[in-house]
């Protein structure tokens, strides 16, 4: 069978050929809203030039009848992430939808579109965007208005209804936690952000600032806990850093394993702390302290804002939830000096 086969065209080639954007062809689609009639026109030559069949959420938007809520991720394995789409998966299928999950492997444009468009082609009623990464926010950004569409994040965003984790307020907990035990200041080794600044960061940086306390460049990490470790043996050749708050568990302890191999102890030498109580952040050596984040429970209330907009009843725009800071032995005084 060969590979070279051409593709059917999908929503955003329409738009392309006429000129216009995937959500002008979504409204010639399903007639949600009004269209001029020059670009409806546009949009109708295109698609019999293209031989388009409308997709399979055009047509289940004009039937009312979908029961497949889309789950859009830039990763399905990272503990957040899954937990995340579970809390999605379990209250959806409670309400008689089936879930399917579309990976943004990207935030390439090429990989956006098809990733979008592939959501499109399916009888969806709605769709569901975790805005944790650039890949998360891209998408969010190409699901026309049309569809009924909830983001979940760590940090608040205008345009879309939103299940919200209030980060960087937690994270501020942390630091002050942190800076209150006698730390001069606090190192920060922050994961790859969705936008220029996340939560996580903004929290650390705010406390730091309230303490009146140096802000050192916060230090960069990969999503790979090898990158932390690395992170961990170059802080333990720095005798001026205590203290280091991680953008996630996975990380941190990656920081704690390079730190021991550079000779400091945690917390007697250097305190660590992350963000995410990974199921093994208890279990780990020394037990971290974290912040608690109720994944599943973000992902729930997603789905209950995405079945409100569904229904057309009256949206509350974000629902915010702050995490718990979980205080165990990883944290401790400065040594004295």
């Amino acid at each position: 069978m060969s590979n070279n086969a051409p593709k059917p065209p999908v929503i955003s080639d329409v738009a392309r050929r006429a000129g216009v954007s995937v959500p002008t062809v979504s409204r010639v689609l399903n007639g949600a809203a009004y269209v001029s009639e020059e670009k409806r026109a546009k949009v109708m030559q295109a698609i019999e030039e293209l031989d388009f069949r409308p997709s399979a959420a055009a047509r289940a938007l004009v039937a009312r009848h979908p029961k497949l809520i889309a789950v859009i991720a830039g990763n399905t394995s990272r503990y957040g992430y899954a937990e995340t789409i579970r809390g999605v998966e379990e209250s959806a299928r409670a309400a008689g939808y089936t879930v399917t999950i579309t990976v943004v492997e990207s935030a390439d444009d090429d990989t956006v579109a098809r990733a979008v468009s592939l959501v499109l082609d399916q009888p969806i009623a709605g769709v569901v965007v975790l805005k944790f990464d650039p890949p998360g926010v891209a998408a969010l950004h190409r699901i026309p208005k049309s569809i009924p569409t909830v983001s979940i994040s760590g940090v608040r965003e205008t345009g879309v209804p939103q299940a919200v984790l209030a980060e960087a307020d937690a994270a501020e907990e942390v630091v002050d936690y942190l800076l209150g035990l006698g730390h001069e200041t606090v190192q920060h080794v922050r994961v790859p952000p969705s936008r220029k600044e996340d939560g996580r960061t903004t929290g650390w940086r705010r406390a730091l600032v309230a303490h009146g306390a140096p802000v050192p460049a916060p230090v960069d990490a990969s999503w790979e806990p090898e990158s932390g470790r690395e992170i961990g043996r170059a802080l333990a050749a720095d005798p001026s850093v205590t203290a280091v708050f991680c953008g996630n568990d996975e990380i941190a302890m990656g920081v704690i394993r390079g730190l021991t191999e550079g000779g400091k102890s945690v917390p007697a030498d250097v305190s660590v702390a992350g963000f995410d109580d990974h199921p093994l952040a208890r279990m780990w050596t020394p037990p971290l302290t974290t912040v608690d984040q109720d994944f599943a429970g973000l992902g729930s209330r997603a789905y209950e804002l995405l079945e409100t907009v569904i229904s057309g009843g009256k949206v509350r725009k974000f629902s915010s939830e702050r995490p718990t800071v979980v205080i165990r032995e990883s944290t401790a005084p400065p040594p004295k000096r």
